[in-house]
């Protein structure tokens, strides 16, 4: 996504190189509902422009810009932020995805919701999330306070929304691949705290796949966008 917001800015800018500065990572195969990104341009351009011109030149990749604004002094999409929002979704059934597929992780196993959403409960507030903490993670501290993560399903589809102010590295991959073992019964409910409290990478479950991954907001003291563009 970076490149390709990138490579239309520079368009914009006589060709010259554009920064951009994005409020969240997402790893390769993550998607991103509600990412927010800075970019400096030479001055002149209208927001409705930003926007309009970023997404022609942003044809034909699967990325565009839904509203612009101009940012405030000193303000920072990542370091401004006080809120992140993630949807993980996994399709819970024996055929294979159809049209999420690429959206979210196939199991096909029978996932028990309740019992994952009242495993996750153990993981609210502030903590040490070691154990969910990927070995590459460069934070430094494992310190969160996590705010939400409930599970439910609807039909075939689970979903699971996870809110923190800022996440370690594949924290929320990790917390879909433990609870999936707690919904498949082959973990009890109660092993999640168990593990939380080890500290231990290696107590926890795996690592669940990209594709489920969907950063779904940002959230800031002052709405940046609160003079929406037409």
């Amino acid at each position: 996504m970076q490149e390709v917001v990138e490579a239309a800015a520079a368009r914009l800018n006589h060709e010259a190189p554009v920064a951009v500065t994005a409020a969240g990572r997402t790893d390769s195969g993550v998607h991103a509902a509600g990412q927010v990104v800075a970019l400096s341009l030479p001055p002149g351009f209208k927001p409705r422009q930003v926007r309009d011109a970023l997404n022609f030149h942003m044809k034909p990749y699967p990325v565009v810009v839904v509203r612009a604004a101009p940012a405030p002094l000193g303000w920072n999409p990542r370091f401004s932020a006080v809120g992140r929002s993630y949807r993980y979704q996994i399709i819970n059934r024996r055929a294979r995805p159809a049209l999420m597929l690429g959206r979210a992780w196939h199991v096909v196993a029978p996932l028990n919701a309740a019992a994952m959403h009242t495993a996750a409960q153990t993981l609210l507030g502030r903590h040490d999330f070691t154990s969910f903490r990927a070995a590459a993670c460069q934070a430094k501290s494992p310190i969160r306070t996590l705010e939400r993560l409930d599970v439910s399903r609807d039909g075939d589809v689970i979903t699971m929304v996870v809110e923190a102010r800022s996440f370690l590295h594949h924290q929320v991959r990790n917390f879909a691949g433990t609870l999936r073992l707690v919904g498949e019964g082959r973990w009890p409910v109660e092993r999640v705290a168990s593990v939380l409290a080890a500290r231990d990478r290696s107590a926890a479950g795996p690592t669940a796949p990209a594709e489920g991954l969907c950063l779904m907001e940002v959230r800031y003291p002052v709405d940046p966008f609160a003079q929406r563009v037409a």
